[in-house]
C-alpha cells in the first residue's frame, strides 16, 4: 500500500483506504474516492494532483492525494 502521491502518470490503481480525520474523508468519498474505487492518475503539477475518478477528471491537492492509500 502507497500513498497516491506516489503512483505513475496512466496507471489504473484499486483505492484501499482513505486517512484522515472525519470531514477530509467525508469530502474525499463526496468526490468519489471511496474503498474500492478506482483512480487513474492523469498528471502531477506543482505538487498538486490531477486523477481519473469515476469518470471525472479532478485536482487535488498533494496533502489530500498523501491521505488516499492505494
Amino acid at each position: 500500500m502507497m500513498p497516491l502521491t506516489l503512483v505513475n502518470e496512466g496507471e489504473e490503481n484499486v483505492i484501499k483506504r482513505i486517512g484522515g480525520k472525519p470531514e477530509v474523508k467525508k469530502h474525499l468519498e463526496d468526490l468519489g474516492f471511496v474503498a474500492g474505487g478506482t483512480v487513474t492518475v492523469v498528471t502531477t503539477l506543482n505538487g498538486n494532483v490531477i486523477v481519473n475518478v469515476k469518470e471525472a477528471r479532478i485536482a487535488i491537492s498533494r496533502e489530500m492525494a498523501q491521505k488516499i492509500m492505494v
